[in-house]
């Protein structure tokens, strides 16, 4: 009798399952584009997840360790400022290896990290042991770029982007709640064996399931579902937009020879000159910064500000992560829909909105006293700050040639991480020194004032939607030159 009512159990579990699976592939565009959506997700999930768990961990770390607000900015700041400086050559690298095993190696030595922090028995071990935890990030920066540019057509990127956010989005709640309730209820050194574990496990699938694609598109992955086994693919790109409309490229940023050779010099000059590019850039930076410091302190600062235990917050944080991973989700797939619909500059012009409208809805949360009031508004504004990241993120792939992706998001990613680990740091010592009246006071000031940055980036990516067009066609242009031409001679090494 038990056994047959386990197989009646099983039974409804099972068509749940498959149900559950057939949507994902309805979703994702088929078993295979899921397969490799899902793990590049997780990798930046298992990131994510370590630094949410620092913010979590916040409380314990500084009673059992005996530190402030500074010390542990410093925790998350060492590793993101390591990553920052190891991801230039790492996207080198990129652009001339297997981006498959070079993502394998890092999450090796992130794992032994892990270890090393579990098994620290001071705060200065504990801080020596983050330094290769930047692994993850220097790496997953250009190598996921690369890999998603040489995976999924360019119509799609921005909501393919949204899917594999999400996975930092995830990751974060999943360090911030699970993670951090683990630390709270047997100690915090459980909770980093736990990460260790679960990136050894993402290892055994990286190795096993993810396959290192052609460079320059031939493997890309048309999405499953149509009449005949492959969904139409939306024509109207931006890029085949712009080539319509004429848009002139600017003749200094036109590159003629294949740029695969180029220096890493002449590359990261090059990058940054792109005027787009740049300011997507500085964008991006702003935003990691704010939510660098937000993630850190958040949990800490709503403890304190509504008077909630560390079990009401945890039971809150599902319903603001879930507005983040809406966000995160709608975004992209928002700015593809307008530019198939025309309006070629949506990649910038979404995210643009996206910022200034945190910034107005984050103001009243943050002074407000009520959990009432605060939720919705703090819900809204994650969802804001999330849908920003996708149509980015698909937006500098489409202003800069196939060949220097991994180059050209290691600049994007150094500058990020470099805000990151600068972040938390300032963040502590701001609050630190504003809380006159407590550290809630402080941390709330702290937020206030990070505010204006914040509300700056929409400023910034209003103007780079200017720009866009000219990039994107100076991009269109390069890739024709690179394709006729053929590799760089030795003599030119691929100057611009």
């Amino acid at each position: 009798m038990p056994y047959r009512f386990a197989r009646k159990r099983r039974g409804p579990l099972r068509k749940a399952a498959r149900w559950g699976l057939a949507r994902l592939y309805a979703a994702l565009g088929g078993p295979a584009r899921a397969e490799v959506i899902v793990i590049l997700a997780c990798v930046l999930a298992l990131d994510a997840a370590d630094k949410g768990t620092i913010g979590a961990l916040a409380p314990e770390l500084e009673q059992d360790l005996h530190v402030g607000n500074t010390e542990i900015g410093a925790l998350v700041a060492t590793s993101s400022g390591v990553g920052a400086l190891a991801a230039v050559p790492v996207g080198m690298l990129t652009d001339r290896v297997n981006r498959v095993r070079l993502l394998a190696g890092s999450i090796v030595l992130w794992s032994a990290a892990m270890v090393a922090g579990a098994l620290a028995g001071s705060f200065s071990t504990l801080l020596m042991s983050r330094v290769a935890l930047g692994a993850v990030t220097a790496t997953a920066g250009p190598t996921l770029a690369s890999l998603i540019g040489d995976y999924f057509p360019v119509a799609e990127r921005g909501r393919v982007y949204g899917f594999i956010l999400a996975g930092e989005t995830l990751g974060a709640g999943f360090g911030l709640i699970l993670v951090g309730d683990l630390g709270d209820l047997l100690s915090w050194r459980w909770s980093f064996g736990l990460l260790a574990l679960i990136a050894l496990a993402l290892l055994f699938v990286v190795v096993r399931r993810l396959r290192e694609p052609a460079r320059g598109g031939r493997d890309r992955m048309p999405a499953l579902g149509g009449r005949h086994g492959v969904r139409p693919q939306p024509e109207a790109t931006a890029r085949r937009q712009i080539r319509r409309r004429g848009v002139a490229p600017d003749p200094a940023l036109v590159l003629r020879e294949d740029p695969t050779t180029m220096s890493l010099r002449a590359a990261v000059i090059y990058v940054l000159r792109i005027p787009t590019n740049r300011l997507m850039i500085i964008a991006s930076v702003v935003g990691y910064f704010f939510f660098a410091g937000l993630r850190t302190f958040a949990v800490e600062f709503v403890s304190d500000h509504f008077g909630l235990t560390k079990i009401q917050v945890s039971g809150l944080l599902p319903l603001v992560g879930a507005g983040a991973l809406l966000g995160v989700l709608t975004g992209g797939r928002l700015a593809d829909r307008l530019v198939r619909r025309g309006h070629v500059e949506a990649r910038v012009g979404v995210p643009a909105t996206a910022y200034l409208v945190s910034a107005v809805l984050f103001l009243p949360a943050l002074v407000t006293t009520s959990t009432e009031k605060a939720l919705p508004l703090f819900t809204a504004a994650a969802f804001c700050l999330a849908a920003a990241n996708p149509p980015l993120d698909a937006a500098r792939l489409d202003v800069v040639h196939h060949r220097l992706w991994g180059r050209a998001e290691s600049v994007r990613t150094a500058l990020r991480m470099s805000a990151e680990a600068g972040a938390p740091v300032i963040f502590g010592m701001l609050a630190d020194s504003l809380s006159h009246g407590g550290r809630a006071d402080g941390l709330e000031y702290t937020f206030l004032l990070m505010l204006i940055p914040l509300a700056a980036n929409g400023a910034i990516l209003l103007w780079a939607r200017r720009s866009y067009p000219e990039d994107v066609a100076a991009a269109v242009v390069s890739e024709e030159n690179t394709r006729l031409r053929g590799p760089a001679s030795g003599g030119a090494r691929g100057r611009p």
